[in-house]
This record gives C-alpha cells, sequence and structure tokens, in this order.
C-alpha cells in the first residue's frame, strides 16, 4: 500500500510490525520450530524428541515443551500405565505454521546455497 502521510505510514508499519512480533514471540528461538518438526514427524516422547535435535539438553527441551504447551503449540498427554507414558502432540493450531515452516526451510536451503554454493 501506497501512503503519503507520515502518520498514516507510521500506524500502518506499527499495525502490521505487531501480529509479526506476537507471532515471532511464540515461534522464536533456536529450537521451538526444530522441537515442533520433530513432533510433527512422529517423535511423541521426550526421548525421541530429544535424540532427534542434536545439541539439545534435557533441561532445555522441557522447559520449550511447557512453553510451547501454554502456546498451545503442543499437546502433553498423560497415559496412566505403568511405568507412566507422556506424549506430546501437534495441535491443529500448530499445525497452521505449516506453510510458515515450509517456508523457512526454503529459505534456508536457498540460503545456504547463498553462502556456501552448494
Amino acid at each position: 500500500m501506497i501512503l503519503t502521510e507520515g502518520k498514516t505510514k507510521h500506524v500502518d508499519c506499527i499495525e502490521q510490525m505487531l501480529p509479526i512480533r506476537d507471532a515471532l514471540d511464540v515461534i522464536s528461538g533456536k529450537w521451538r520450530m526444530l522441537i515442533l518438526t520433530s513432533i510433527m514427524h512422529g517423535n511423541r516422547r521426550f526421548k525421541e524428541i530429544e535424540t532427534s535435535i542434536p545439541k539439545i539438553n534435557p533441561k532445555v527441551l522441557s522447559k520449550e515443551l511447557k512453553d510451547m504447551e501454554e502456546h498451545q503449540l503442543i499437546k502433553r498427554i498423560v497415559h496412566n500405565d505403568h511405568p507412566i507414558l507422556i506424549e506430546y502432540i501437534a495441535t491443529d493450531y500448530s499445525r497452521s505454521l505449516k506453510k510458515v515452516m515450509m517456508e523457512l526451510h526454503t529459505w534456508g536451503v536457498n540460503h545456504r546455497k547463498q553462502l556456501f554454493g552448494k
């Protein structure tokens, strides 16, 4: 949109930035998208998720899983078997990020090509 008034440009810019900032607050960080990708690829148990993501430590994974549950990106399911089984699944809400995740993947592949020529 092309605007002529400085104040209108500023307001429109802020209105565009706020939802982007909100989204980044939920999905940003070194691990969240990787954790979500792991869960979406069928890793449902803590140890499966941990071993699927190189260099993540259990304390960080635990904190990220709790935060992601609070943001309704994943659901924690407790099976009262013996021993107790805990699983994490992606929510329908988090699946709405699938297009964003695919675009990030494509951009990342192209970025590596740009930097490393491979």
